[in-house]
């Protein structure tokens, strides 16, 4: 199970790297749609952040950063995070990604002092009903007006990738409308959108769907088909022979099993006649007829839960 999600997690880290992925949804999410961000003035940024914690030296580690340049410049760094599960205590990880880039600016490890952006792209079923501010974080603490009034606030920007209105997800101009769209439409959705990132599409649609490939898989397949990854395809033209391939594979090992199980069951079938025939033919306890015909009682009734 950590394996399959430390595979999603690498997967998602991917697909949302791709600079006009990761520009697509800094302008949708972050600014509805305009075009602030230009892929061409994203530049990725580091995602472990040292500082020192006590007598040793800690780290944070943030999934995704990217530097936004302007005049020779930082101007923003943006720092995403995927989730899986939703996490009631999120906000505290997010105090630390964001202490922990605020600290090398203060400590001159930088060239340039900016601010910092950090939000949640969540891909999980369930909604995110965990507290986004420090007041819903600590609603069980019996703390005054005058306490709050000197408490920073720092809130959760959690955007819920299953649940996008339609309206949000047609202002996807990248690869990622293909993903929001097929996780509100489910395994019905076709599109004639052209498929910019081929592979790490592929794995990104799995991985949601639950789904594992193994390493190099998708590159093999596109390589038998004769798919580049600069080719014009569609979206339906790229899903339907993925599929149609998949669903042939899954018949012959269908097929295979089958057989398997029919023999098993054949065989099942088999002993338990056998057994009973001899219980009342010589008028014996079960377990003489198993004796007599040289299996146990528990072989016996294995074989009558495969029939």
């Amino acid at each position: 199970m950590a394996k399959r999600k430390e595979k999603k997690d690498i997967v998602e880290k991917e697909f949302v790297a791709f600079p006009d992925v990761a520009a697509d949804v800094i302008n949708v999410l972050l600014y509805k749609g305009k075009s602030v961000v230009d892929e061409k003035n994203l530049q990725s940024g580091p995602t472990e952040f040292i500082y020192q914690g006590g007598e040793k030296l800690r780290n944070e580690y943030e999934d995704l950063c990217k530097y936004e340049l302007a005049d020779g410049g930082i101007k923003l760094m943006y720092l995403i995070a995927n989730q899986s599960r939703t996490d009631g205590k999120m906000l505290l990880r997010k105090a630390g990604y964001m202490g922990g880039a605020y600290r090398e600016q203060y400590e001159k490890k930088t060239r340039f002092l900016y601010p910092v952006i950090e939000f949640v792209l969540y891909w999980g079923k369930s909604r995110w009903e965990t507290g986004r501010n420090f007041r819903r974080l600590f609603s069980r603490k019996k703390i005054s007006e005058e306490a709050w009034n000197y408490i920073d606030e720092l809130r959760l920007h959690v955007f819920e990738m299953r649940h996008l209105p339609e309206e949000i997800r047609s202002l996807f101009q990248s690869d990622m409308r293909i993903v929001v769209d097929f996780l509100a439409e489910g395994n019905s959705y076709r599109s004639d959108r052209k498929v910019i990132h081929k592979a790490a599409l592929i794995r990104m649609i799995k991985a949601l769907s639950g789904e594992t490939t193994a390493e190099g898989e998708v590159e093999k397949w596109m390589e038998e088909q004769e798919i580049r990854e600069e080719d014009d395809v569609k979206m339906c033209e790229l899903f339907d022979q993925y599929v149609r391939q998949g669903r042939a594979e899954g018949e012959k090992i269908g097929e295979k099993k089958g057989k398997q199980i029919g023999e098993k069951t054949g065989e099942a079938r088999r002993l338990v006649l056998d057994v009973e025939n001899a219980m009342n033919f010589f008028r014996v306890t079960l377990e003489k007829a198993c004796e007599g015909l040289g299996t146990t009682l528990e072989k016996y009734e294995e074989a009558k839960r495969c029939i």
